[in-house]
């Protein structure tokens, strides 16, 4: 007898980011513009935290929920989106936004469930949704509605069946957001059908173009969404791994149930960093979120100067041009061979996607530059 993998997991592709990012690692004086990994350290008192956690020796297992005083205070900070959770009940703390998302399928997704995923999306989504079980449901989302999720693309998809509806906004791969207006209708079609939301907002603070809104902020949805975020991203607190999900108390209870046998507790130490960052560091978060608006100007302007179509991206730090060779794959490897950088193709993120390459902008505005300039002078040779 020898051990194989399960057919679930066999039949689930390497990710595409992934593999982009092994080429590069492999190659010299690669500028990188693949992976969504802010350039920025974590702000220096939830650092400062978490060394006087470990010097303090509080290094034990925390509550499975996590510690109530960061359960507070991120029921304290979701009030800017105008939610209200229970700390005691209605938050759990995990091990990055990743694994609450995948505690949630394996909580919520029973066997032969359907589940609605918003294409182009985080190459994590289909996965957890055939690890759980479900069947996945592309709804591809389309440049010309700007990338925003809409009831006709879920008509045209058949979601009026999906048990469950999974997005990102702000979006990743394409920046895009939504506005109340355009989550009002998804909420009404969700209430309609009776569709439950996972809704992935890991982006909320990177919104450069009007407010963030949440789709449980609407009437009738804060009972039927789940909630993501954590500290990865607006707190460039991505190696800590610290996230969370906010739902009603039934459904917590039961994502908790699957956490408190496979992962215990989120870790520690980052647990302390993360109640520093949310008491005292949205002043770091505001000047991140400055750096990536003005980098996201220039390198949407760069495109246009090349003559590349690209979608005006208003969230996230990814920006999704439409690629102007044939092949998007090909030309991302021809450019990391010739140019060495390296952009990942769409069709990585899903349906929708092909026919584009997103390009983060997390990265300095130096190496930006040299990053557009090598890109430019690679359109003009081929």
């Amino acid at each position: 007898m020898t051990l194989e993998p399960s057919g679930r997991v066999a039949d689930v592709p390497p990710s595409g980011i992934r593999r982009f990012f092994e080429l590069a690692e492999e190659m010299d004086d690669v500028i990188s513009l693949g992976v969504g990994e802010p350039d920025f350290s974590a702000p220096w008192s939830a650092r400062e935290a978490a060394i006087t956690a470990l010097e303090r020796g509080q290094t034990s297992y925390t509550a499975n929920r996590g510690k109530r005083e960061l359960r507070e205070a991120i029921a304290a900070d979701a009030r800017r989106w105008n939610l209200e959770y229970d700390p005691d009940s209605e938050v759990l703390v995990t091990a990055g936004a990743s694994e609450a998302i995948d505690l949630a399928f394996r909580a919520l997704v029973d066997p032969g469930d359907t589940v609605a995923v918003a294409q182009p999306c985080y190459v994590s989504y289909t996965p957890g949704v055939t690890f759980s079980g479900g069947e996945v449901l592309d709804v591809p989302t389309r440049v010309e509605d700007e990338f925003a999720l809409t009831p006709e693309a879920l008509r045209a998809a058949g979601a009026e069946s999906a048990d469950l509806l999974v997005y990102c906004y702000p979006n990743n791969p394409t920046g895009a957001t939504m506005d109340r207006s355009e989550l009002a209708e998804v909420a009404a079609f969700c209430r309609e059908h009776d569709v439950d939301v996972l809704s992935d907002e890991i982006y909320a603070d990177l919104t450069y173009e009007g407010e963030h809104v949440s789709i449980a902020e609407l009437d009738g949805m804060r009972e039927r969404t789940v909630v993501f975020n954590g500290f990865s991203k607006a707190y460039a607190m991505t190696g800590l791994r610290l996230g969370y999900a906010m739902a009603p108390e039934e459904v917590i209870a039961a994502m908790n149930r699957v956490h408190q046998y496979t992962m215990l507790s989120a870790p520690t130490t980052a647990q302390h960093a993360g109640i520093e960052a949310l008491r005292d560091c949205r002043e770091d978060v505001e000047e991140m979120r400055s750096q990536y608006d003005r980098r996201r100007n220039f390198v949407l302007s760069r495109f246009e100067e090349m003559g590349i179509d690209c979608f005006e991206a208003t969230g996230a730090f990814y920006v999704f041009p439409e690629c102007p060779g044939d092949d998007a794959e090909a030309f991302a490897e021809d450019l990391l061979e010739a140019e060495s950088v390296a952009m990942v193709p769409g069709t990585a993120f899903g349906a929708g996607a092909e026919g584009h390459l997103r390009a983060s902008y997390a990265t300095g505005l130096e190496e930006l530059r040299e990053a557009m300039d090598r890109l430019e002078r690679f359109v003009s040779s081929v």
